[in-house]
């Protein structure tokens, strides 16, 4: 499926309004920061991607001093002390930071609950300064706001676009072609007992929505592991659950239809229209335009155990993405009417999964890949830089000889309940398991032929040294997004 983009619209009264609103919220933002210097990092990837595992070991490695040799403020001394404050906006929720370490700490350690909604944690660190003015006029102070979003909120903001007939025929002409078709039968039979002129009933939207959620699911499941699947609060409706916003779906129109006052089509394109302008634009111009920088964590290996089509869709879903940030470097100008987001980090995760041979292997697939999200985003502003990384790394790395060929393997304990072939684990025994080889060349990897080939498991996350985890270039990826923040 392309990227959800709607054609170009004459600027009119809702533009202006929604200006203001970004300039209100820049405005607001600059008085704030005069005082007390911040920034707010925006933290988002698709589903199981480990955005919470990655903010719980970002903040817990800051307050326990963690190894971070390549974050030069905190591994050459300038960083002082680090601690948390009080939440600072009260319309939204904690990051659950204390709840999260104690889940994956102990005997009964696990992986915690994935992000299902936008929440905010406040870290303060104390530095010293670089230069001469910093060092007299500085504070020697920053809040760094860790704004935690799910990333199929992301892929809703092309919506605000597009027109309720647009989406609906974009979404079932995508469904109409591999591999998308092979899971939408079910809807596809709901959909074409479905005529947009026939009288408004309640209970066609709630079943339409309930079929249509149920295909979205089953595009998301890992062996077909697509990305670009909204309305996204569908798969993730957090307090929105139950609501009639969420009470419509694609009816099979054509992109200019026009629905007639009290038909099906006229109550699907108003749920559809709330559910913009209710929950997609607050989350745009509240939240997501006030970031300075972001981080999108990929599970770039899914897609590619899963073959073309989902490294295609990975594709477009990020340059949709790369289509929403409101990118470019800032000025006071900026500062004032509406920040921009002036450094983008794209982060392949799971990079424990691989032996460190396939690490910048896999750095280098994801290169290639936003490579060409930029191309199709017509991309231009902010810095933007690729890493492959373990937020918390769950394996360590051994050689097995194996028929005579020495294979370099990870090892870990599998979690209770995963297989590899006909091994079943049981949670506590360590194994040592050869996950296959990344190719050298990055666009090998993206014509298919490593459908299948790798073999993954999940692991039990690992009991923290001295208080913080083992991790992979977590420090290189703090460098980019905040090392300038420290001079």
């Amino acid at each position: 499926m392309g990227p959800l983009r709607g054609d170009a619209r004459i600027v009119g009264f809702s533009d202006i309004v929604d200006g203001t609103r970004i300039a209100a919220g820049g405005l607001s933002d600059f008085a704030t920061g005069l005082v007390n210097p911040s920034v707010r990092l925006g933290v988002t990837g698709l589903s199981r991607a480990g955005k919470t595992v990655f903010i719980t070991a970002l903040v817990n490695a800051l307050l326990k001093g963690g190894r971070f040799p390549a974050f030069e403020a905190l591994s050459g001394g300038r960083i002082t002390r680090c601690y948390l404050e009080p939440q600072p906006d009260d319309t939204l929720p904690r990051f659950a930071f204390e709840t999260h370490v104690k889940a994956l700490s102990g005997e009964a350690r696990h992986w915690p609950e994935s992000t299902s909604r936008i929440s905010q944690l406040r870290i303060t660190a104390e530095y010293t300064p670089v230069g001469f003015l910093a060092r007299n006029l500085g504070s020697g102070r920053i809040h760094i706001d860790i704004v935690d979003y799910p990333g199929e909120w992301l892929l809703d903001l092309p919506l605000m676009r597009m027109s309720y007939a647009e989406w609906s025929a974009t979404t079932v002409a995508a469904s109409r072609v591999a591999p998308r078709l092979a899971h939408a039968g079910e809807w596809h039979a709901l959909l074409s007992s479905l005529d947009h002129v026939r009288a408004a009933d309640e209970q066609d939207a709630i079943s339409s929505a309930e079929v249509f959620t149920a295909y979205l699911a089953r595009c998301r499941k890992d062996d077909v592991s697509l990305s670009t699947l909204p309305p996204g609060r569908f798969l993730m409706p957090g307090d929105y659950k139950g609501s009639p916003l969420l009470a419509f779906a694609p009816l099979d129109v054509s992109p200019g239809t026009v629905f007639t006052k009290g038909s099906l089509g006229a109550l699907m394109e108003r749920r559809y229209q709330a559910y913009v302008s209710t929950i997609v634009k607050p989350f745009f111009y509240g939240h997501f335009a006030r970031l300075d920088r972001q981080i999108v964590l990929v599970d770039a290996l899914t897609a590619l155990n899963a073959g073309t089509s989902a490294v295609n869709d990975l594709q477009h879903a990020l340059a949709d993405i790369l289509t929403c940030f409101r990118q470019g470097s800032n000025s006071i100008l900026s500062n004032l009417f509406g920040r921009r987001i002036d450094r983008v980090l794209f982060a392949a995760t799971k990079a424990d999964l691989l032996h460190h041979t396939s690490h910048d292997r896999l750095e280098n697939i994801l290169k290639v890949i936003v490579a060409d999200a930029m191309t199709r985003a017509e991309y231009s502003g902010a810095d933007i830089e690729v890493a492959a990384l373990a937020a918390i790394r769950a394996t360590r790395e051994a050689s097995v000889k194996q028929k005579g060929e020495t294979l370099e393997c990870i090892v870990g304990t599998p979690l209770n309940g995963e297989a590899l072939g006909a091994t079943h684990f049981d949670g506590a025994t360590e194994a040592a398991i050869f996950p296959g080889d990344l190719p050298s060349d990055p666009e090998k990897a993206l014509n298919g032929s490593l459908e299948g080939s790798l073999k993954f498991v999940r692991f039990r996350p690992p009991l923290p040294k001295d208080g913080a985890w083992p991790h992979i270039r977590l420090d290189r990826a703090m460098e980019f997004l905040l090392g300038d923040r420290f001079q």
